[in-house]
């Protein structure tokens, strides 16, 4: 529930704010620290009133049914009210675009090629994998970083969360590896041998599959997260990117033809279709609404980006920018794609229309995630450009309120 902080009226400091210098008393004053709204009554002197928030975004306070929009950080005056009046103060429930991001510094100068969010025992983790040796990292806030080991000196590509479960696959290997806490890693085997590039989780009429795509034709699945089963992708291609919503998965290639798959079960293919025939990197899925929508980004210095909304045919969109773009994710109302050695990025509210978001530095940005409030990506770490980490954090709520008795004219 949110938490109200009402102070004696006239009593001078508000909880929210210092009151403006032509109040004369304070009438109301609070935190909303949720997207539900408070509603309370407060009663008038016949003078006008004022209205201040201090949250991200802007906050609407209606009055006697009268809404007043409150840009975060100013002071709104109002008519005159007398007696008592319903009031109801609502947050932001609109978070601002995401850009910039901010730097944030991996444990190591290791190539950092993965990044998933996952909450294990109500415990934030992000968690990355990178394609130099042993090198792992996690962060319980998307902003500082914990060194980790994987269990074997692999080019670890990828990693997805789900049930529970970090899964993370390697490139040119039949090496995996899963983690139930985080930060510690056990070895699991690939049915095969390859460039496992791509994995992600979905749960399909009550089982859980965690799905990985290779070069080739090669394909695998797991129900646990630790043991695997060879699948087959519907055409020979580097498979690189793979997702999962709405009952689909659907991976997509890097391989300069229009090569898509999906699969209703996590363990046959079907062959979609791009397009283009772009290189392909990454694919994502997010709710526009109520409307299903997978978003594709594609690298080779290009504006090729691609949407469906059934995971299976697919519609041309243009990014902002020719860039290699390399990693895609989905949070708070945004898809977020990120770029390799460029400070490039890009945000849409739906999919299909993009615009130009900012990253902290020209990096080898190649993962991109979402969780609790954060985007966060990460990028190859070198010796000439040691910025291997960054975040973007929303911040629409808490919203700080306060509602103030005027002046007899309004200021």
């Amino acid at each position: 529930m949110p938490i109200q902080v009402f102070p004696t009226p006239s009593a001078g400091a508000s909880y929210s704010s210092q009151p403006p210098a032509s109040a004369s008393s304070v009438l109301l004053d609070g935190q909303l620290v949720t997207a539900s709204s408070i509603s309370t009554t407060v009663t008038g002197t016949g003078a006008p009133w004022l209205l201040y928030a201090n949250g991200a975004g802007t906050t609407t306070i209606t009055i006697a049914g009268t809404p007043y929009t409150v840009t975060a950080g100013s002071t709104v005056g109002t008519s005159a009210y007398t007696g008592s009046q319903s009031v109801s103060v609502a947050g932001p429930l609109t978070a601002p675009a995401p850009t910039p991001f901010t730097t944030s510094t991996l444990p190591s100068a290791s190539s950092w090629s993965g990044v998933a969010y996952g909450q294990i025992s109500g415990t934030n983790y992000y968690v990355a994998v990178a394609t130099s040796g042993t090198a792992g990292a996690y962060s319980t806030n998307g902003t500082t970083w914990t060194a980790s080991t994987m269990p074997s000196a692999d080019s670890w590509y990828a990693v997805t969360f789900g049930n529970g479960y970090f899964v993370a696959t390697a490139y040119g290997t039949s090496n995996g590896a899963y983690s139930t806490n985080g930060t510690t890693w056990t070895s699991s085997s690939m049915p095969s041998s390859s460039s496992w590039l791509g994995v992600t989780y979905g749960n399909i009429s009550g089982t859980n599959y965690y799905v990985a795509v290779g070069s080739g034709t090669k394909g695998a699945y797991s129900t646990n997260g630790s043991t695997w089963t060879a699948s087959t992708m519907p055409s020979t291609s580097n498979w690189y990117g793979v997702t999962y919503g709405n009952g689909y998965f659907v991976a997509i290639q890097r391989s300069a033809t229009t090569a898509g798959a999906y699969s209703i079960n996590g363990t046959t293919w079907t062959a979609a279709t791009m397009p283009s025939a772009a290189y392909w990197h990454a694919v994502g899925y997010g709710l526009v609404g109520a409307t299903p929508t997978y978003v594709a980004v594609a690298q080779q210095l290009t504006t090729a980006g691609a949407y469906s909304t059934n995971g299976t045919s697919w519609t041309a969109s243009t990014m902002p920018s020719a860039s290699d773009w390399f990693g895609v994710t989905y949070g708070n109302g945004y898809f977020v794609a990120v770029t390799y050695n460029s400070t490039a990025g890009a945000y849409s509210t739906d999919g299909s229309t993009w615009t130009a978001a900012t990253l902290p530095s020209a990096a080898l940005w190649n993962g991109v995630t979402y969780g609790n409030g954060y985007f966060v990506a990460v990028a190859n770490g070198t010796s000439t450009n040691p910025v291997q980490g960054a975040y973007y954090a929303f911040t629409p709520l808490p919203v700080a309120y306060g509602i103030y008795n005027g002046a007899t004219v309004r200021a």
